[in-house]
């Protein structure tokens, strides 16, 4: 399959380029379905003459070439509805009826708020162009009328807010909101990408006669914003976001592709003495701590116990033994018996510390540093520690 995609240098365009790169490279194996031999960039910047070659071989068309911020009102109708024209007056000279996908926007509807839009109204006649195209050819067409779009690599300071928005804030800069109330659709690149593939394999969602992506988030321009600025101070309390919301999860992905290159990496606070070091790495309120604990040859560590806390011990270079021990006497009066396991980075497990069993961890090497994983079901707090002395 040969695809031809316009505007291939665009937020959109872009994505979808590597997307299907991906899948004709071998790496993206999720799309047995697919068969991809050449992808036709063409962009604002391509040798015209090449649509011909292009139109002339292609199996698939995406037009997503368009114009959204022209420096004058009339670049709108040009730039979108006249490059639409001459692309499938291209197909129609070779006569290629393949499918061809043309990317519209809300806006198209000419309702409400874009009522007059002269960026709808290109839109709108970017539509019967593609409409009347294929009744007069057969060729199947698919329209996209697409909400506020957003994820990696969209512009800034441009005709996403939630671009500036995640820029300025990746880069302490200030944010600007008119109305925190106002209402968005939103969709995000993956879940777009995700359904262009879908449109390859036939199976595209449809919605009448324009085509939808399924997936979509509605909120308010407050609560993007609000959730784009917390997501610094999360971090830098070692958090993570609750992504018990989808959209919660996107937008930070989003956030994170915008920081400049000094700000992908942090420092931790290292709990060290003479036994090694404590490191915690992420703390959340709903889903415990991730530290890491280096212990020095020979040492042990733990001998405590907890009434509620629970933990989860990974080694994951050296050897180690973990202990554990029931608190309290058995019904002769003894101590219970001491739990043995024997783990090392050579082979991956996971050892429960159980509540209300006293354990420690010992590094059984003379020479070399042991390196453990650890999770806690939540965070330390010295005001109420649930941490009790006692030797295993």
């Amino acid at each position: 399959m040969n695809i031809l995609v316009t505007g291939a240098k665009g937020f959109v365009g872009k994505n979808l380029v590597y997307s299907l790169k991906n899948i004709k490279e071998g790496k993206d194996k999720t799309h047995p379905e697919l068969k991809i031999d050449e992808i036709y960039e063409f962009d604002i910047d391509t040798d015209i003459s090449l649509l011909d070659e292009y139109c002339k071989s292609a199996d698939f068309v995406f037009n997503l070439a368009g114009v959204n911020r022209p420096k004058e009102q009339s670049e709108f109708m040009q730039g979108n509805f006249g490059f639409a024209s001459v692309l499938l007056d291209t197909l129609k000279k070779y006569k290629n009826t393949c499918p061809v996908m043309i990317s519209s926007s809300v806006q198209a509807t000419l309702e409400g708020r874009f009522a007059g839009s002269e960026y709808g109204k290109s839109k709108r006649a970017g539509e019967e162009l593609m409409l009347s195209y294929g009744q007069e050819t057969g060729a199947r067409v698919l329209i996209y009328r697409f909400p506020n779009l957003f994820g990696k690599w969209c512009k800034p300071n441009y005709n996403s807010a939630i671009a500036t928005f995640c820029h300025n804030i990746a880069n302490d800069l200030p944010i600007q909101i008119n109305d925190p109330s106002v209402e968005l659709e939103l969709v995000y690149i993956d879940d777009l990408i995700d359904e262009m593939l879908r449109a390859l394999s036939e199976n595209e969602t449809r919605n009448e006669k324009y085509c939808i992506v399924p997936i979509t988030h509605k909120t308010t321009l407050g609560f993007i914003a609000d959730t784009i600025k917390s997501f610094p101070e999360i971090r830098a309390s070692l958090g993570v976001p609750s992504f018990t919301n989808p959209l919660v999860s996107k937008l930070y992905s989003t956030w994170l592709s915008y920081l400049p290159s000094e700000k992908f990496i942090y420092d931790l606070k290292m709990n060290v003495d003479d036994r090694g070091s404590f490191t915690e790495i992420i703390r959340t309120s709903d889903r415990g701590q991730f530290s890491v604990n280096i212990s020095k040859p020979g040492i042990t560590k733990g001998n405590h116990w907890h009434h509620s806390k629970n933990e989860k011990f990974v080694v994951v270079k050296g050897e180690a033994l973990i202990q554990l021990r029931k608190i309290g006497k058995d019904e002769n009066g003894n101590d219970y018996p001491i739990v043995e396991f024997k783990v090392s980075g050579e082979k991956i497990q996971v050892v429960e510390m159980i509540t209300g069993y006293t354990h420690n961890i010992i590094n059984l090497s003379q020479t070399e540093d042991l390196i453990t994983f650890m999770w806690a079901n939540e965070p330390f707090n010295p005001q109420k520690p649930d941490t009790f002395f006692e030797k295993v």
